[in-house]
């Protein structure tokens, strides 16, 4: 459940700043700026914050080419449903929640790659002796 939580978070992260629909800080913030400054600064650096979590965690990881993998093999698998024709990729604002999810996929699995990594070898990180 831990790993889904990761995962979920990082997806609600990148929807929050950015998606097809009006419900986004990107969105939100073009609008509003000029009336809510302080309130479009606090959201941006909590956005901010939470980027700075994951991605210091994804890059301390799985590194960059453990991000380019997992970037690989998602792009593999969405040209496996295309090639398929379970996939059309004309629909602009799916290929937005694609690249959402995608992106997601890869800051869940490097926030719970330590977790992966234990499970699938029994072999402890040096952040986890204590445990």
């Amino acid at each position: 459940m831990g790993i889904f939580l990761r995962w979920l978070f990082a997806f609600v992260l990148l929807a929050l700043s950015y998606n097809p629909t009006e419900w986004n800080y990107v969105s939100w913030s073009l609008a509003n700026y000029e009336d809510k400054l302080s309130i479009t600064v606090l959201l941006g650096l909590l956005l901010t914050i939470g980027y700075i979590i994951y991605l210091r965690a994804t890059i301390r990881s799985i590194g960059g080419f453990g991000m380019f993998l997992i970037l690989a093999v998602v792009a593999a698998l969405l040209w496996v449903l295309y090639d398929l024709g379970l996939l059309s990729l004309e629909n602009r604002d799916l290929n937005m929640w694609l690249g959402i999810f995608a992106l997601s996929l890869v800051l869940g699995i490097g926030l719970s790659w330590s977790i992966v990594r234990k499970r699938l070898s029994g072999q402890y990180d040096m952040d986890d002796v204590d445990e």
